[in-house]
C-alpha cells in the first residue's frame, strides 16, 4: 500500500512509519516545513495548503498530528488551540482525502472521548463523557465527515497511554520512581488505559490493513488497570519503592483543569481488536513495562 502519514515526527508517528516500511508499504510524510527528501511532502493546516501531489496514489491516509494534549496546563488560551489545531488538521485531511478519493483515513483520537468512566468497562459503544477533552474528541473525530461522506472508510483512532522507551508517560514518570518519588495519584482507583507502543503501532496498522474494520477503535491492552495498580507494577519493573500519595487538591493546584485527566481515566476495553483476531505482543502491563525499561 501507499501509505501518507501526517504527524511522522512524533513519538508514535516515528515508530509506524518505520514499521510501515517494514512491512512492505510505500510511506509518504506530510510535513509542515519546506519539503527535504524524496519522502516528504508539504502541508500546512493552519491555512489548509497542501502540496498537489501529496495524496495522488495513496491508499490511506494517517492522521496523527497535532499538539500534544496534556504537554501544558489548560488555560483558555491552550483550551482553544488544542481544539482549533486538532480539529483544523482533521478538516485539511478529510477533506484532501475525499476530493482525491483516498479510500481509507485513520485518524487519531484519544480515549478521554469517554470522559470519566470510574470502573465501568467501556467498549467503542459507549457513550461520549462531558468535559472538555470529550468535547474536543468529539468535535475532533466529527472533523473527518468530508471523508466519510465522500465513502471513505475512516477509522477513528481512540488511543489510551502509550508506554514506550523514551518519552510518552514513562519519560514523564522514570525519572521520579528512579530517585524514589514515585506514587499514586489521589485515591488511585482512576483506572489507565495503557498500550505498549509496540501493540500501538501494530495495532495501526492493523485497523488501516483489516478492510472490515471503521469508526471507532481503542487502542488499548486488553487488561486496563488503576493508578494504584499501575504505580505500584512500574514501582516493580525499576526496583524502586514508590510510597508516595499526590493528594488530589494538591495537583489540581499543580495542574488547574488538566489534573483531572490524571486523576479520572477510562476502563477502556480492545473490543473491536479483539473481534477482529488482533493479537497484542504485550497483553499485560507487566510485560509491556519490562520491555519499555529493558528489565
Amino acid at each position: 500500500m501507499r501509505v501518507v502519514v501526517a504527524g511522522s515526527s512524533g513519538l508514535i508517528g516515528t515508530s509506524l512509519v518505520a514499521g510501515l516500511r517494514r512491512a512492505g508499504h510505500d510511506v509518504v510524510r506530510l510535513v509542515r516545513r519546506l519539503p527535504a527528501a524524496a519522502d516528504e511532502r508539504g502541508w500546512d493546516p493552519g491555512t489548509g495548503e497542501l502540496d498537489a501531489d501529496a495524496l495522488e496514489g495513496a491508499d490511506a491516509v494517517i492522521n496523527l498530528s497535532g499538539p500534544g494534549i496534556g504537554d501544558q496546563r489548560w488555560t483558555p488560551e491552550r483550551k482553544r488551540h488544542l481544539l482549533q489545531a486538532r480539529v483544523r488538521a482533521t478538516e485539511v485531511i478529510a477533506k484532501a482525502v475525499a476530493e482525491s478519493g483516498v479510500p481509507v483515513l485513520a485518524n487519531a483520537s484519544a480515549v478521554g472521548y469517554y470522559g470519566d468512566t470510574g470502573s465501568h468497562p467501556v467498549t467503542e459503544t459507549s457513550p461520549p463523557g462531558a468535559d472538555f477533552l470529550a468535547g474536543l474528541c468529539r468535535r475532533w473525530e466529527a472533523a473527518t465527515a468530508p471523508a466519510v461522506a465522500a465513502g471513505a472508510r475512516v477509522v477513528l483512532l481512540r488511543s489510551g497511554l502509550v508506554i514506550a522507551p523514551s518519552g510518552g508517560l514513562l519519560g514523564k514518570l522514570e525519572p521520579l520512581f528512579t530517585f524514589g518519588l514515585g506514587g499514586r495519584l489521589g485515591a488511585g482507583k482512576q483506572y489507565m488505559p495503557w498500550i505498549s507502543l509496540e501493540d500501538e503501532v501494530a495495532a495501526l496498522r492493523f485497523a488501516v490493513e483489516t478492510p472490515d474494520i471503521s469508526g471507532p477503535v481503542n487502542l488499548t491492552g486488553p487488561a486496563p488497570v488503576t493508578n494504584a495498580e499501575f504505580t505500584r507494577a512500574l514501582g516493580e519493573a525499576l526496583g524502586r519503592p514508590a510510597p508516595w500519595i499526590v493528594p488530589g487538591f494538591a495537583l489540581r493546584l499543580i495542574m488547574g483543569e488538566l489534573a483531572d485527566t490524571a486523576l479520572t481515566g477510562q476502563r477502556a476495553m480492545p473490543t473491536v481488536l479483539e473481534a477482529h483476531g488482533f493479537s497484542f505482543q504485550h497483553p499485560t502491563l507487566g510485560a509491556a513495562l519490562a520491555a519499555a525499561t529493558g528489565k
